[in-house]
């Protein structure tokens, strides 16, 4: 049932649901300010956050389905997720292994509160726009993957609207290709349906991540950032069942 055919009593409902999460996730969010504050240890702030993480989506009634824990790579790796609201990269911060560190678009340093939340809580940045700090971004993220770090990312850099996945940009496949570990697709579905783009209050709703085989360095597609790119796009969107958007019409 969409939002034009639901009656006043179940737009009501869905209102005062959406005020209730969203007041829990604001008091989880001070939560999560005031451990990365005071506890000392990047490793220990970052299990924290996960934690909160997770009480905010159990508080808010969303249980997410996990599948696939078991293909990921013991040794590091290089995540690479499809794009469908802001609530993707809270989700795999709270239910992936807390080894991850996520890279970020570089505009979240213009916001203090939220940059010092995220940088406390071990995530990476990367500038998209200016050139001589987006390759000085480049060169750290592929240095941490090359010690040995394990990165996450949302290769399309946005999410929009509608269904569908979009082009991928080639900075986690530089690092994987460089790092020469492997590269683990991700699919997320159900986070656009709670929070879409433009919408303030979010929806109960069902969400489902699953962990798809890793690409090894062993795997042809691994020869060129390029064709890695587009072999993990297409395993993606095989696996959502999403439109390509990169596909002519007709």
């Amino acid at each position: 049932m969409n939002e034009n055919t639901r009656g006043p009593l179940g737009r009501s409902i869905e209102g005062l649901y959406g005020i209730y999460a969203l007041l829990q996730f604001g008091f989880c969010c001070l939560l999560a300010l005031l451990a990365v504050t005071v506890v000392p240890g990047a490793g220990r702030r970052s299990r924290i956050v996960s934690a909160i993480v997770r009480m905010s989506f159990r508080l808010a009634g969303i249980e997410p389905r996990v599948r696939g824990i078991g293909n990921l790579p013991k040794r590091s790796c290089v995540l690479v997720a499809n794009h469908a609201s802001y609530l993707d990269g809270l989700l795999l911060k709270g239910f992936l292994p807390g080894r991850f560190a996520f890279v970020i678009k570089g505009e979240m340093r213009g916001i203090p509160i939220v940059h010092f939340l995220l940088r406390r809580s071990g995530s990476r940045f990367v500038e998209r726009f200016e050139a001589a700090a987006s390759a000085r971004d480049a060169r750290r993220i592929v240095k941490a993957a090359q010690l040995g770090e394990s990165l996450g990312f949302f290769p399309e850099g946005t999410f929009r609207r509608h269904p569908g996945v979009g082009r991928f940009h080639k900075g986690a496949f530089a690092a994987a290709v460089k790092a020469q570990v492997p590269v683990v697709p991700i699919t997320i579905l159900g986070t656009r349906r709670v929070l879409p783009e433009g919408r303030r209050l979010p929806r109960h709703g069902r969400i489902r991540v699953e962990i798809l085989p890793a690409i090894a360095p062993e795997d042809p597609a691994f020869g060129d950032k390029p064709s890695l790119a587009e072999t993990a796009r297409q395993r993606i969107i095989a696996a959502l069942g999403e439109p390509d958007l990169l596909q002519a019409p007709g």
